[in-house]
């Protein structure tokens, strides 16, 4: 792993000889020393059911992350409602009225529902913890925590604004969050996504959009045994028209598609007049939107110039794609310099799992993705992260933003 933990930070002003800037602040030096605090919150909090359709497990964390954010000194806590469910967002602001403004973003839920087996957390070894969600993003919820409290202990904490928006809903697409983001967005500098590092420690340098569309394919009912041959079996058509559909990822550079799920007909003795499939669809670029659809228009207009058939495509595409910017070229410079004063070495990659990274950059704002501990196995019974990266990650998070108080850091372009 790339950016195994290696602290070079030993004391109050500390700093890693010939490292840029001030001192390191004392309680930025000192979250090592808060690491078994750290592992403890993170099993509690894994620990609590919050998968995205648990309305009362997701009710249950909301007010665990509320009296933990609240202890923060001096924030303004409050919460959103969603126009789609009953969950809310959370939200933590402190120097609203600073003219320098950063975004923080996360979510709460996750993949996991109350009948999931999967809930307990079990330590593997001295570094290393399993348990549903510790990577995605309790994880990642852990590490904003701390670098919150590191970062609000050192004297250039005053000179900057901040916000938190914690979402209930970004397993599901985000759906009742996006508009409070895009809405929130807009007064902000640059958004730090705490979504999970990769694998290998690196960063998140963009992500593919993502949609989910629906195949939809009728044909004509007839009697199986007495007049089959009137018919039109929507089921064949549709089986047709997949195997054509997933030969796209080979036509279209930077395309993903999966037929997910297929379901179709009735009783066995009906010609089957309906069928459908569901499709995630994967870009890479925003291009790619109308390119992919024009041609799963032409793959359905073969199945329509059929006598009897109708192929429709329905859906949309929830999470446009991120792209680096060159602002967000200049932040990731910023934070891989703090990362190597601490003695840890990454980079960033492209990814093609979708985050809140994406729905911010579609509101214009540039925002770095992936800075939450190291970890894998996402989305599966076998999910864990790696301890020392939450002491790691918190440092460095809270290095930058003491460093961008304090002005050391040059962010502007030109």
């Amino acid at each position: 792993m790339k950016s195994a933990f290696k602290s070079q930070v030993s004391g109050p002003g500390s700093r890693t000889p010939g490292a840029p800037g001030t001192p390191i602040p004392a309680s930025i030096s000192a979250l090592p020393e808060r690491a078994g605090e750290l592992q403890a919150l993170l099993a509690t909090w894994a620990e609590i059911n919050s998968g995205s359709d648990n309305a009362f497990g997701l009710e249950r964390m909301l007010a665990v992350l509320r009296a933990q954010f609240s202890k923060l000194p001096d924030v303004i806590v409050d919460e959103f409602p969603l126009t789609d469910n009953t969950a809310r967002a959370l939200r933590v602001r402190s120097r609203p009225t600073e003219s320098l403004q950063v975004l923080m973003s996360g979510h709460y839920d996750t993949v996991y529902g109350a009948e999931h087996p999967f809930q307990h957390c079990t330590l593997l070894d001295a570094e290393t913890l399993r348990g549903p969600g510790v990577c995605d993003m309790k994880g990642g919820l852990v590490v904003m925590l701390a670098t919150l409290q590191a970062f609000e202990q050192s004297q250039a904490a005053s000179k900057l604004g901040w916000e938190v928006i914690i979402g209930p809903d970004e397993e599901t697409g985000s759906t009742g969050t996006a508009p409070i983001l895009a809405a929130i967005a807009k007064r902000h500098a640059f958004g730090l996504v705490f979504e999970p590092a990769r694998s290998n420690g690196d960063l998140v340098k963009s992500r593919k959009g993502t949609g989910i569309f629906s195949a939809i394919c009728y044909g004509r009912a007839a009697h199986a045994g007495r007049n089959p041959g009137e018919g039109c079996n929507a089921i064949l058509a549709l089986a047709e028209f997949l195997p054509m559909v997933d030969r796209l990822n080979l036509e279209l550079p930077g395309v993903m598609l999966n037929v997910g799920s297929i379901r179709g007909g009735g009783a066995v003795n009906i010609v089957p007049d309906f069928a459908q499939a569901e499709i995630n669809i994967r870009i890479t670029r925003r291009s790619d939107e109308v390119l992919v659809l024009r041609r799963l228009g032409e793959l359905a207009a073969s199945i329509n110039s059929r006598p009897g058939y109708r192929l429709e495509i329905a859906g949309r595409f929830n999470r446009p794609p991120k792209e680096s910017t060159p602002a967000e070229e200049r932040i990731f410079a910023a934070w891989q310099s703090c990362g190597r004063e601490l003695g840890a070495d990454f980079s960033w990659m492209h990814v093609g799992g979708g985050s809140d990274g994406n729905l911010l950059s579609a509101a214009g704002l540039p925002n770095l993705d992936g800075l939450g501990p190291v970890g894998d196995r996402m989305h599966s019974p076998e999910e864990f992260v790696r301890l020392p990266t939450l002491v790691e990650r918190a440092q460095i998070a809270a290095l930058f933003l003491h460093r961008l108080a304090s002005g050391e850091l040059d962010l502007a372009g030109g």
